[in-house]
This record gives structure tokens, C-alpha cells and sequence, in this order.
């Protein structure tokens, strides 16, 4: 019997601190937390085309949160959910267009 195993969502991430990696041919990935490395490997293979050198995954705890119920009512901490990240290092002729920006005309403006 053939189990069928759904695909998995990778979103890249978009920040200063990942864009830096980017320019080492490493790339950031948000992956579910229930995702082992070869599950994000063959998911970013299928949906972005490129060649995987390595992966590091790792698993970031929530933070805690103060909360409260009115004035003085019922204060507490809970804590926001766990995330996981994938640090994905491409083969050297790959790359990925994260960071690209489009070629955006220059607008003439007319003076009356």
C-alpha cells in the first residue's frame, strides 16, 4: 500500500538579516513545525526549481505574553505558538529571485 503524503508550504522570509545570508547563497524558509529536512527539501526542489547543497532547520520557541482579563482581573501568561526555519544553501548556479525588484518606469510629470 503507497501512503500519499500532501505537500508542505515553504514561505521565504523577507527581512534585512535574511537578505544578508541571501548574498551567501543561503536562503530562509518558514516551514511547519511537523517538517523533517527531507520533507523541505523535496518542497522547495518542486516549487522553486533549484539544487539543495545543505539544510539547517531549526526550531524557535514562543514568546511569553502577559494577558489580562480587565483591571485586575485574572492576569496571566501564555505563550505564543513555536515556529521552525530552514536555512537552505543552494549549489553555486543556483539562485533564487527573492529580492529582485521590478524595473519600475520613471514617471514625467507636466508643470501647467
Amino acid at each position: 500500500m503507497k501512503t500519499i503524503i500532501a505537500p508542505i508550504l515553504v514561505t521565504p522570509v523577507t527581512t534585512e538579516k535574511a537578505y544578508g545570508q541571501s548574498q551567501k547563497n543561503i536562503y530562509v524558509f518558514n516551514v511547519p513545525t511537523t517538517a523533517n529536512k527531507q520533507q523541505v527539501k523535496d518542497a522547495i526542489q518542486t516549487q522553486y526549481g533549484v539544487t539543495i547543497v545543505a539544510i539547517k532547520t531549526l526550531v524557535q520557541s514562543g514568546k511569553a505574553v502577559r494577558f489580562s482579563r480587565g483591571k485586575n482581573k485574572y492576569p496571566g501568561t501564555t505563550k505564543r505558538t513555536d515556529s521552525k526555519k530552514a536555512y537552505v544553501t543552494l549549489a553555486a548556479d543556483s539562485s533564487l529571485n527573492i529580492f529582485e525588484q521590478e524595473e519600475v518606469p520613471a514617471k514625467t510629470e507636466e508643470k501647467k
